[in-house]
């Protein structure tokens, strides 16, 4: 039964992209907003990204052993920092052609390897429908005709996986690596008290603990333990107003990280207001892009510290 609705699923993915015809898969001609290449990795020539999400921390899994009967025989469940690139690469070269030159690459960096099969080898259609792939049309994975690629690095900082799926639709072949760098996730929960010391002793304080998607200025759920002590603080002190001031960092024009950060702070303003009933009058909001970096912008790290929301006094 499984395997005839993955098998059908598969069928559907196929037709699709025809039906689709050039419309939305070729508006696309640049990289999405934001997007860079993974660090000493890069891209399969004249490849464009097509999908983009990076997380601090996040979940993942890859598959470091071929299935048996349509079920996994090395699963591994990731947690850490977690990127995923997507890309598409024009009409010319082959599925095998690609993921060789990510997988010379992979190794050239340093990771060892768990797994390398096309899809017989790799499990068929129960092997696809498994990974932890970019939705449509950001990814395609034809469950009849891929290559997959899973490797391990050993550094001092710890272990990093790489997962490597290359599939094709339309004759374009599609590529996703996905990178997860393992680690505890850091504590970035500041509590009231936190930021009345930190505004009362500097005037501004940091918060980590605010979530958007990559270019989205909608907050996320996880991000209300955070949301529910700044209005624990401007609740327990009724003459209290602030700016609420939203920080990008460098990546994408400057023009487009002034208006996202001035999207964010809004939005968490606009949450504060419907779900805790701070009234909007005490916030007023502000964004400065890139301007006022805490962290290098030429590292990760400090991009990391850059993506920040901040709580300043009048």
């Amino acid at each position: 039964m499984r395997r005839s609705i993955l098998a059908t699923l598969s069928a559907v993915f196929l037709v699709l992209p025809a039906f689709m015809g050039l419309s939305a898969l070729s508006a696309q001609d640049a990289d999405v907003a934001g997007a860079k290449d993974y660090p000493g990795i890069g891209r399969f020539k004249g490849s464009i990204v097509t999908g983009y999400d990076v997380k601090d921390f996040d979940a993942t899994r890859i598959e470091a052993g071929a299935f048996k009967g349509d079920k996994p025989t090395d699963e591994r469940k990731l947690e850490g920092r977690i990127t995923r690139i997507a890309y598409r690469t024009g009409v010319g070269p082959s599925i095998l052609e690609v993921s060789r030159n990510f997988e010379t690459q992979l190794k050239k960096a340093g990771f060892e390897t768990l797994l390398a099969c096309d899809t017989d080898a790799c499990g068929g259609i129960a092997f696809a429908g498994a990974l932890d792939a970019l939705p449509i049309p950001m990814m395609w994975v034809d469950g009849f005709d891929y290559r997959y690629y899973a490797g391990r690095k050993q550094t001092e900082r710890g272990e990093t996986y790489a997962q490597l799926i290359v599939s094709k639709s339309n004759d374009e072949i599609y590529a996703q690596l996905t990178v997860a760098e393992i680690g505890a996730m850091e504590n970035k929960m500041i509590d009231a008290a936190a930021m009345a010391k930190g505004l009362g002793e500097t005037g501004h304080i940091a918060l980590y603990g605010i979530y958007f998607d990559t270019d989205k200025a909608v907050v996320k759920p996880e991000s209300a333990p955070t949301l529910a002590e700044i209005a624990k603080l401007l609740t327990g002190q009724p003459e209290l107003h602030v700016f609420i001031v939203g920080h990008t960092d460098n990546q994408g024009a400057y023009d487009y990280n002034m208006g996202l950060s001035q999207r964010r702070a809004a939005a968490v303003a606009a949450a504060l207001a419907k779900s805790y009933s701070i009234a909007p009058g005490r916030m007023k909001t502000a964004g400065v892009g890139f301007l006022s970096p805490v962290g290098s912008n030429a590292t990760e790290e400090g991009r990391a510290l850059n993506r920040r929301v901040e709580l300043v006094s009048p």
